[in-house]
């Protein structure tokens, strides 16, 4: 027998099966570490931000509309109304804004930058139209509302929200596409001027919180446009310097910053409302007292469906009430940080930024005044307390986000391929022509 034929005729040791196995057809690995993949495969498709905005926005209208009808009808009894008044006229407010959130969702860029100076102009006339007497209309001391006729108001300043960030994008995309953004009078002129007109008018009828709210997004442009540290840290010490003349000269806005994290109500009850809060805060517990259960809405809590329909919500949805809603709003807030970043066109990005700074900042300072943890502004909770003012611009600037997130390259496509074809999809079929079907393959095959 030659060394060859003993070689092969030698038996071959069997091969221990593998214990670990590939996965087929690119499936994820169980366990956790599958349950991240997927969860992060899911979080970066061309279509999440899309989904996070318009379910994240319905589902904060739709719990507004059920905690108003269910803080104000103690309200509108003590003013000898229907139980429904308040609820009525927010569900109008509602449907009409979801038209206008239709409307911007539909529209294309160049129309919403069209709409830039017209709003800023009328913005402007409306708020002017305020201060007139006979025209403007005061509420809780501050004149900055215009009488519809009937029931109905105006707040101009509202508005005033969505002309400047309309406005500032389309200005600064203006300037970038030139070059100019690397000069700071570029950079400060006419944006500052006309921002501080705008908040001019909105402190002519007291309305600080508004105004807050408007310096937010003015430096939320100012960010986006990159802004140097030193021009940025002056235009912050200059606001932060007028906002503390503001407050020192003024012995209600005095009385509101004394209140942060009180916990008594204090000589004359000036932190009445404050405290209140936080005691339907903390009379909520994990789960609430129930919807339509709430205490305190019973006359002890000022503005239980404006300002502090937070409060009312953690009384009777409790802690996990609560929670939903800063998730909703974070989710909010993420998608429109997602479509700022993703884009290549600077007055999306400008104008998306714009929108979630505002929204953000909105949902920040009327929920840290509800917490104890912020002066109490007077600024409703975005999407979800009640007043049609602030409903209708706020739906309209959602649907600027869902638009701009449509509009993303990877989100048109994946849109054009969920698109039926001749009206309906047919079973187990793809189609990539108009002319050539490609039956889908069976899981698992390569």
């Amino acid at each position: 027998m030659t060394a060859r034929s003993a070689k092969a005729a030698t038996p071959r040791p069997a091969r221990r099966p593998s214990t670990v196995r590939k996965p087929r057809g690119g499936r994820t690995p169980g366990g956790l570490r599958g349950l991240h993949t997927r969860l992060k495969r899911a979080w970066d498709r061309p279509l999440t931000a899309y989904y996070l905005i318009l379910g994240g926005s319905l589902l904060i209208t739709v719990l507004g509309l059920v905690m108003v009808y269910s803080a104000s009808q103690i309200k509108a009894l003590q003013s000898g109304l229907a139980p429904t008044y308040f609820f009525r006229k927010q569900l109008l407010a509602a449907v009409l804004g979801g038209g206008l959130l239709l409307a911007a969702s539909r529209m294309p860029v160049r129309l919403h930058r069209g709409l830039a100076y017209p709003l800023l102009a009328v913005s402007v006339f409306l708020m002017c139209l305020v201060q007139i007497p006979g025209i403007g209309v005061a509420v809780n001391g501050n004149q900055n509302w215009i009488s519809l006729g009937g029931p109905f108001q105006m707040q101009p300043s509202e508005f005033a929200k969505l002309a400047l960030v309309l406005w500032g994008a389309d200005l600064l995309a203006r300037k970038q596409d030139k070059r100019l953004l690397v000069q700071w009078k570029h950079l400060l002129v006419p944006l500052i001027p006309v921002a501080f007109l705008l908040l001019g008018l909105i402190m002519l009828g007291g309305d600080m919180g508004t105004a807050i709210i408007l310096t937010a997004i003015l430096f939320g442009l100012l960010w986006l446009a990159g802004a140097p540290t030193r021009l940025f840290v002056g235009v912050l010490g200059a606001a932060t310097l007028i906002g503390a003349l503001l407050i020192k000269t003024s012995a209600n806005r005095m009385s509101r910053l004394a209140c942060i994290g009180a916990t008594d109500p204090g000589p004359g009850d000036q932190c009445w409302q404050a405290v209140h809060g936080i005691y339907a805060l903390a009379s909520g517990g994990f789960f609430g007292s129930g919807l339509g259960a709430s205490m305190e809405k019973w006359g002890e809590l000022p503005e239980p469906h404006t300002d502090f329909i937070f409060a009312i919500t953690g009384e009777e949805l409790g802690l996990a009430g609560t929670l939903s809603v800063l998730a909703l709003f974070a989710a909010l807030g993420y998608a429109g940080i997602r479509v700022a970043g993703r884009t290549e066109d600077p007055f999306v990005r400008y104008a998306a930024g714009g929108v979630t700074t505002w929204i953000t900042a909105q949902a920040v300072i009327n929920i840290g005044a509800v917490l104890g943890l912020l002066p109490i502004a007077g600024v409703p909770l975005p999407l979800f307390s009640y007043g049609g003012s602030a409903l209708l611009p706020t739906m309209f600037a959602i649907g600027l986000l869902i638009a701009f997130a449509r509009d993303e390259p990877a989100a048109r496509a994946a849109l054009a391929m969920r698109q039926p074809v001749f009206g309906r999809r047919q079973a187990g079929v793809r189609w990539k022509t108009m002319r050539r079907r490609v039956k889908k393959r069976p899981s698992g095959e390569r």
